[in-house]
């Protein structure tokens, strides 16, 4: 009964109440897109870099090296020597070293030379078809495939470099070997092929030799040993036996090369440290929102007050306890916030759903507005409800208060 009434009270001046609930509504959708996307951003991040512990490649940013190699979000620093760097990916300290190459792409998604191992750090293997053995053979991403609408054995030309709308090259075609297993990783979005189809593809004095491997039935690391000479890579991956690799080969790679050794958990960290200002600002900007949204609902409430005091008196008359006046203030206080809430949360999935489409397509990386962080959503909860209770605290004691004899003397 008493919830009834509180609900019909809170929109008997539904301007006051769409402000509030608009406010509301803006500061829990804020916090919870910030939630989400920190959650998921960092979960994203962190999980393509299980399985590598230090990234080889060209001198300069440590950071658009992993960003490169590991993500595939950033332009290459360079390139590096072949040999030089499988000298050091033959170092007793290594446990796996995957080579990357990159040169085309086909429609936007990145055409990546390397080896099967690639498939292992990255996630479950093939879901359908077979990994690449000859040159021009590749193995699909399942949202290359998915998005794409191609199959196995379908054919296609790539286009140099990283845009879409780059020079195709149409010496070679393509074809689909393989469909990789969804990892919700990097590599659904990549198209994977031997680091000498990268080499083939650019280098004219190696086409022959690609020709000649169209109609061979030679493993991919005899292919490799065939054109590798003198010819370049753009990374490696290196996950090492012990830890005391990470520790010292920075060093080392910095001294006795022209390469550099860099560390994504410490580049990422860095990141997250950059993104995780940005991401504070806009919470303290929406905790503000949700500050101004309780000051508004505690004037609402204390002016609407001063015209239902008779409407208190007659209730108390009719035989409501002082502690039900009390509990029907507090009501619609909670009431606002918690349909503030719900469209908070609502607007914020929505809000994510939409950066996730343009994400998705500039960075090959996508979110889940269905995702819940149940700890982090629960503390928002109870501080949208603490904020109600703060501000129907004064109006509730004065409706509690309420002197009935002298307020229908004044009638």
């Amino acid at each position: 009964m008493i919830a009834r009434i509180a609900w019909k009270n809170i929109w008997f001046k539904p301007l006051n109440t769409a402000l509030s609930i608009i406010l509301l509504t803006a500061s829990v959708a804020i916090i919870t897109l910030l939630i989400l996307l920190q959650e998921q951003f960092e979960k994203q991040f962190d999980s393509n870099i299980d399985n590598i512990d230090l990234v080889l490649g060209a001198q300069g940013s440590p950071l658009q090296l992993i960003l490169s190699a590991v993500y595939q979000i950033d332009a290459p620093t360079g390139n590096i020597d072949y040999t030089e760097a499988k000298t050091w990916m033959k170092h007793r300290f290594v446990q796996t070293a995957v080579p990357l190459a990159f040169g085309d792409n086909y429609k936007g998604f990145r055409i990546v030379g390397t080896t099967t191992d690639y498939l292992t750090i990255y996630g479950k293997g093939i879901k359908e078809g077979r990994p690449f053995a000859k040159n021009f053979e590749v193995v699909i991403g399942s949202s290359v495939a998915t998005k794409m609408n191609v199959k196995i054995g379908d054919k296609f030309f790539g286009s140099h470099g990283d845009a879409a709308e780059g020079e195709l090259h149409e010496d070679h075609a393509y074809i689909i070997t393989g469909i990789a297993a969804p990892t919700g990783k990097v590599a659904d979005n990549l198209i994977l092929c031997n680091i000498p189809s990268v080499w083939a593809m650019h280098d004219e004095g190696a086409h022959e030799h690609a020709e000649e491997d169209e109609h061979s039935h030679e493993h991919e690391h005899q292919d490799e040993a065939v054109t590798e000479e003198g010819k370049e890579i753009t990374a490696v991956l290196i996950k090492f036996r012990s830890k005391m690799g990470i520790v010292m080969w920075p060093r080392l790679i910095a001294q006795n090369t022209k390469m550099q050794a860099a560390s994504p958990a410490i580049e990422i960290n860095r990141l997250f440290s950059l993104f995780g200002i940005g991401l504070q600002a806009l919470q303290y900007l929406a905790y503000g929102i949700m500050f101004i949204s309780g000051i508004s609902i505690f004037i609402a409430l204390y002016n609407t007050l001063k015209e239902r005091k008779y409407e208190f008196a007659l209730l108390r008359v009719n035989g409501a306890s002082r502690l039900q006046l009390l509990w029907l203030v507090l009501i619609e206080s909670l009431l606002l916030c918690t349909t503030g809430f719900i469209f908070g949360t609502v607007v914020g999935r929505i809000a994510l759903s939409l950066i996730s489409g343009s994400s998705e397509s500039e960075f090959k990386m996508s979110f889940n507005p269905l995702e819940f962080v149940w700890q982090k959503e629960g503390y928002l909860f109870g501080l949208t409800i603490f904020v109600g209770i703060l501000a129907a605290v004064i109006p509730a004691v004065k409706a509690y208060s309420l002197n009935i004899s002298k307020t229908l003397a004044n009638a």
